[in-house]
């Protein structure tokens, strides 16, 4: 298996093996890369997707090439009736969930100013970004206190994934950075509430990444990393899905068992204060 010649970069093959993961907006982007380097440790993921059925099986595929198991769940994370069938789901496919990525998350379709940004958006983004999250972890914090523990003593691990535009202001998408404000507390409120029940809590803040989201940004981005002479970030790169990946991984892999409620910026170097 692939994932076993992950030992020589000093991984335990055997600690995700039977390990389920639920990763919402899995499809493609950020939540595919994640989905594929928890496969590489032999996880199992539900592959969470809104609308796009081809690109979830796409990301199926991918997942299995990878050395995991898996499965494709349609459900949109703002509606409640949605929420509960991708935890029945998964929890009839696979009988637990041990990771929790929220993930799924959308954009504003129209970057206005903040004296003219709507309602219809700003309901649009909250119901996605953080109500549905919110809701989620709800229930599946709820089945995880139903498990035993696991071999290192978790009931469960939680992971969000924010932007760096939960402290960076947007003024041409306000709503969306507000969202991902909200979701960085969310991670501190839900990280202290599990925290004696087995369960830590993650927050995952990604910079500028090569997704679909920021197609329609590329130009502007490639000046501001690679062309323009210092660079907005350390790193002169874009950041790419796998990154993202990697380190909801090494959480999977509890590499960070006497954290919760953290926060890993994965951006590049952008969140450093520079003279």
């Amino acid at each position: 298996m692939e994932a076993c010649l992950e030992i020589r970069r000093g991984f335990d093959c055997d600690l995700m093996t039977s390990k389920t993961a639920l990763v919402t907006g899995a499809s493609r982007g950020i939540g595919r890369g994640i989905a594929i380097e928890l496969a590489r440790t032999g996880a199992r993921v539900a592959i969470n997707y809104a609308g796009n059925a081809e690109a979830a099986a796409e990301a199926l595929s991918l997942v299995k090439a990878a050395g995991g198991d898996g499965f494709i769940v349609q459900g949109d994370v703002a509606v409640a009736a949605d929420r509960e069938r991708l935890v029945a789901e998964t929890m009839e496919k696979f009988g637990r969930i041990d990771l929790l990525v929220n993930n799924a998350g959308v954009a504003p379709k129209v970057r206005a100013d903040l004296l003219d940004c709507g309602e219809e958006s700003f309901d649009r983004l909250f119901e996605i970004n953080l109500k549905g999250p919110f809701f989620l972890t709800q229930l599946v914090a709820k089945q995880m206190l139903k498990q035993a523990p696991d071999a290192e003593g978790f009931r469960g691990r939680i992971v969000n994934i924010t932007s760096i535009s939960a402290y960076t202001a947007s003024i041409n998408r306000g709503d969306y950075c507000m969202v991902k404000a909200g979701l960085a507390m969310m991670t501190k409120l839900f990280a202290d509430r599990l925290a004696n029940d087995g369960i830590n809590v993650y927050e995952i803040r990604p910079g500028v990444i090569a997704t679909d989201m920021t197609g329609g940004v590329k130009e502007k981005y490639d000046k501001l990393i690679i062309t323009d002479e210092r660079g907005i970030t350390p790193i002169r790169r874009w950041g790419k899905p796998e990154d993202i990946g990697r380190a909801v991984r090494a959480i999977a892999e509890d590499r960070f068992p006497f954290s919760t409620g953290a926060c890993f910026d994965v951006d590049g170097g952008f969140h450093l204060h520079r003279l």
